[in-house]
């Protein structure tokens, strides 16, 4: 029969838990905080997590340099062999509808997912949306009504990172009923927030001027200039309380209203940083992630940008005055890319307007001419895309030396993923500075 503990070993014993729990809490302390690491530190970790130890560098916009872009068609397409969109993997050719659905879709949507933009964490939070305020504005003299809203995401699995999405929605005032809507990545602000008339303007200036004549030092400013005002209503302001657009922010907003349409600015920073530095720190990857770095088939930006979009969508289906069913999304350049991802992989949006999206857009990764794969992955614009994605610019690692032809799929493959809705794709002029 075992003898009770003595009082000294109940003490040590004691001591030994308390420093055991102690040392335990301090480590979860530790992992609770973001690594927060640099874009380079980040990207020498992915290379390494793929064991490459070269990558070739991207492409120099200047012709003069030792690796110059190439703008010749002759030798834009160093890899011809696409790979075919309507032959599944077992070679059996897509010739029935059925066939697309359930086995080639499916096969491009996970090549794609693991190679080229990351996958999209099953245990992503929900997000519950606010309306921080809705009023009456007018773009040039049409009346809309103005949503300012803020889709905030569950980050109690990971406190030390809130994600806040900002989105703006416009519709035209007078509709009779929900009316289609256009998406736009950009900054989420209502297009012309009313403000006060000139007795209010002169009413919230003696009120301020009271408050600050408070201080013996202000007062004796606010005493030698009596006429000063502390607010200054803005010169594009007009007597009817509403802000005069300029014209191509009046050509733009108004193009949509007058046609019926309404349209939402979704802010993608509030989404996940545009940068390397932002995915251990900030935004959905580092929250997911709880501020450790990603794995290779982890999402990149593009992909987190479209998930934020998809979000604003469900916003979107449950406002009576938009039409849900009739949502486009819009984007240029890097919001094109994340535009396009976006149509691909959420078949809620009914169609989409791509612009300049380039390499990781619409381009083919095979093309040649102006951007190249190299250019994505060198270090300045990695966070894009998935980790797995280095490995198609790799010069000497364990996959050895692999290039743009060595992608499972291509860009035509996500514009078909984009069937039957319509897309329109339009470029810039590479003469013009857009290589496109």
């Amino acid at each position: 029969m075992l003898r009770p503990l003595l009082f000294t070993q109940r003490i040590s014993l004691l001591l030994i838990i308390f420093i055991f729990f102690n040392l335990t809490l301090s480590a979860q302390e530790i992992n609770q905080s973001p690594l927060c690491l640099t874009a380079q530190e980040d990207h020498k970790r992915m290379q390494e997590q793929l064991g490459i130890t070269q990558l070739r560098p991207g492409k120099n916009g200047n012709p003069s340099a030792e690796n110059p872009a190439n703008y010749d068609e002759n030798k834009a397409n160093p890899f011809p062999d696409l790979p075919k969109v309507l032959v599944t993997e077992k070679g059996k050719k897509v010739d029935k509808p059925k066939i697309w659905w359930d086995v080639k879709r499916p096969q491009i949507a996970e090549d794609f997912a693991r190679e080229v933009y990351g996958r999209v964490p099953e245990n992503v939070p929900e997000v519950t949306w606010e309306v921080e305020f809705s009023e009456r504005e007018f773009l040039g003299w049409t009346p809309v009504t103005a949503k300012k809203l803020v889709g905030r995401v569950d980050n109690s699995m990971y406190p030390e990172v809130e994600v806040n999405i900002s989105m703006t929605v416009v519709t035209p005032a007078n509709a009779k009923g929900p009316v289609p809507l256009l998406m736009m990545f950009g900054r989420a602000a209502v297009p012309a927030p009313m403000q006060p008339n000139r007795d209010d303007y002169a009413a919230i200036n003696h009120a301020l001027k009271n408050m600050l004549a408070k201080d013996p030092a202000i007062k004796e400013i606010l005493d030698k200039y009596p006429a000063y005002n502390p607010l200054v209503r803005p010169k594009n302001y007009n007597d009817y309380g509403f802000f005069e657009l300029s014209e191509s922010d009046r050509a733009r907003a108004l193009e949509l209203i007058n046609a019926g349409w309404g349209y939402a600015m979704i802010d993608p920073s509030s989404i996940q940083a545009d940068n390397g530095d932002g995915l251990t720190c900030e935004g959905i990857i580092a929250l997911v992630n709880k501020g450790q770095p990603r794995k290779p088939e982890d999402w990149g930006t593009l992909r987190a940008w479209a998930w934020g979009a998809a979000r604003g969508l469900d916003y979107l289906e449950t406002d009576p005055d938009v039409d849900a069913k009739k949502v486009g999304i819009e984007g240029v350049s890097r919001y094109g890319k994340a535009a396009l991802v976006t149509l691909a992989f959420e078949d809620r949006f009914a169609t989409g307007l791509i612009g300049s999206s380039g390499k990781g857009g619409a381009t083919l990764h095979r093309r040649s001419f102006g951007e190249s794969v190299e250019n994505l992955t060198g270090g300045g614009e990695y966070h894009w895309m998935a980790g797995n994605y280095l490995k198609y610019s790799a010069n000497a690692g364990i996959y050895g030396k692999m290039d743009a032809s060595d992608l499972p799929v291509d860009s035509h493959e996500l514009i078909a993923m984009c069937a039957p809705r319509p897309v329109f794709i339009s470029y810039g002029i590479p003469e013009e500075g857009d290589s496109n």
